[in-house]
């Protein structure tokens, strides 16, 4: 790969996930010129497993990454290592995409695929725990630590939905107020059938022993035993370097963080850029990221042939265009034309 990526591309798919990699293993399978530029730090890194996708259940997430971007590579895509900085309009058409280390590539089309950030409460011990015994969602982790004593801690409006999720999987579940008002209503009554104790109280750290997750501690110092923290983190997408084309993230309707809102093919408000995975659908695990990213491959080939088609067809209907030329050239001298 040269210093400075100065070639044009059709599509340069930003993040090499599931979501791009799918994108891009479409697009190339489409004969398109694609780049896939990868920061290499996915979202899962931390998790045992990738769990839930049809026939990839329990693979290292790594190796997933790894068999994707050689079927991107069989078919002629490339995979580029770096961070993308900013993506600005470039005035000969299309996108500059600028990476961090002063690189560039044009692109006729953009597909945003870096994924999200999990924010996580400023209590000790979560982030060390993250994707061990520390996990958020039921569906990626609840097999993992079913019939297991789990601590589910509240940040927003969906924590008590979240309780009563993992509930599926274990009987014994406790509610962490936290810093919230102890549910009310309607919420403590489905606690209270389901079984969910709820502890009130600021929790101030987790209890390891021997790198084991054992407890949860409060901030009057009591310890609630615990063998697993559920919690429901901030989710903020990756969309900085869309600044630039005045995309920004806004907030989820449902409060659990920000992301970029698109139609049901990942197009965005700024023509020619689309997003799939966790960028638009922050709850979207590894096979709904896939799928976005494939849907969105899709919507970008088929904008790129209307848009080759209107010029082919600009051409067609012009007098003076070179195959027009070749037309009449072609009635009036027959096979004589190229000797004229």
């Amino acid at each position: 790969m040269p210093d400075r990526l100065v070639d044009g591309c059709d599509v340069v798919v930003v993040g090499g996930g599931a979501a791009g990699l799918s994108g891009a293993l479409m697009l190339a399978r489409a004969r398109r010129s694609v780049v896939v530029v990868d920061a290499g730090a996915p979202r899962n890194a931390p998790a045992d497993g990738v769990h839930g996708l049809l026939a990839r259940e329990g693979m290292l997430p790594a190796e997933l990454l790894e068999r994707g971007r050689a079927e991107v590579r069989r078919y002629g895509g490339r995979v580029v290592d770096g961070a993308v900085a900013a993506v600005n309009r470039d005035p000969a058409g299309g996108f500059a995409v600028s990476l961090a280390d002063g690189r560039t590539l044009r692109a006729r089309r953009v597909l945003v695929a870096t994924g999200l950030v999990d924010e996580l409460p400023p209590v000790s011990g979560l982030r060390d725990r993250w994707g061990r015994d520390v996990v958020h969602c039921p569906y990626c982790h609840g097999w993992e630590v079913r019939d297991r004593a789990i601590g589910v801690l509240a940040t927003g409006p969906m924590s008590v939905h979240q309780a009563l999720l993992f509930r599926q999987w274990s009987a014994q579940v406790t509610f962490f107020s936290h810093t919230a008002a102890p549910p009310t209503g309607e919420e403590a009554e489905q606690l209270a059938a389901r079984g969910v104790a709820v502890v009130t109280g600021e929790v101030a750290s987790l209890e390891v022993v021997e790198d084991r997750l054992v407890g949860v501690r409060l901030a009057d110092g009591t310890v609630v035993d615990r063998e697993v923290v559920a919690v429901g983190t901030r989710m903020v997408a990756r969309t900085g370097f869309l600044e630039p084309l005045g995309l920004h993230a806004v907030e989820h309707p449902r409060g659990v963080g920000v992301h970029i809102p698109a139609d049901p093919t990942g197009l965005t408000e700024v023509p020619g850029v689309w997003v799939a995975g966790n960028v638009s659908d922050l709850t979207a695990q590894v096979g709904g990221a896939a799928a976005g990213g494939a849907v969105a491959a899709a919507a970008i080939n088929a904008d790129l042939v209307a848009e080759e088609t209107r010029r082919a067809v600009a051409a067609y209907r012009s007098p003076f265009s070179a195959e027009s030329e070749a037309r009449v050239a072609e009635l009036v001298a027959g096979d004589r034309r190229h000797g004229l």
